[in-house]
């Protein structure tokens, strides 16, 4: 024996979930996850999933946002730019009224300060939830009104607001800018529309 020890095996956290492209949440979805949250009076739930439908953010980015990221004293600011972990660019989001009055609430009840981490781990403020803890998050909320914790999860809140837009305006140019996606064809497998139409409302969207 050369007195090495080996290390525990870490199982990965989605060993033997399903896993694949997750379905955005229906409008219906949104507005009963949302009543769910506010009779529950869950401020930093209902903070974090208004956020993630607005910011339409990766969980690895919306999970290390700081308080100062996203507001300017006790001011939370209407739009938001932070840098991509993923792809190194910088994601520029809107953040509606009503996620700004629920973000303004938890940030005042938690007492945090600029250089705390929006949404605090275990370890306080200076630490930020895991993605796994995210995304039991996740899963709670979409079990709480009845849906297939197996067909949702934190990519649902990431495609749910551009899936909609998309629906409404078929403008795919406009969806890929908001995802800050590089490749159209990228954008067109996120959303999992025909390529071909996809490239034909792209050609007649000026923008």
């Amino acid at each position: 024996m050369n007195g090495i020890t080996s290390s525990p095996v870490r199982e990965p956290w989605n060993k033997g979930k399903l896993v694949g492209q997750k379905r955005p949440l229906k409008q219906k979805d949104v507005w009963t996850i949302r009543a769910h949250l506010n009779l529950a009076d869950r401020c930093r739930d209902l903070a974090m999933f208004n956020l993630a439908l607005d910011s339409k953010l990766r969980a690895c980015d919306l999970i290390a946002l700081y308080v100062r990221d996203i507001a300017h004293g006790t001011e939370v600011l209407s739009r938001a730019t932070i840098l991509q972990r993923k792809t190194q660019r910088p994601a520029v989001f809107e953040i509606m009224p009503t996620t700004r009055r629920a973000l303004a609430q938890w940030i005042s009840d938690a007492s945090l300060l600029p250089v705390d981490h929006l949404f605090p781990g275990r370890g306080g403020p200076s630490t930020h939830l895991s993605t796994r803890q995210y995304a039991r998050i996740v899963d709670d909320w979409c079990h709480q009104i009845g849906l297939d914790v197996t067909a949702y999860g934190t990519h649902s809140m990431r495609r749910t607001k551009v899936s909609m837009i998309y629906e409404r305006t078929k403008n795919i140019r406009a969806v890929q800018l908001l995802l800050g996606h590089r490749k159209l064809e990228n954008t067109v497998r996120y959303l999992g529309v025909e390529l071909q139409d996809a490239l034909t409302l792209s050609e007649e969207t000026e923008i």
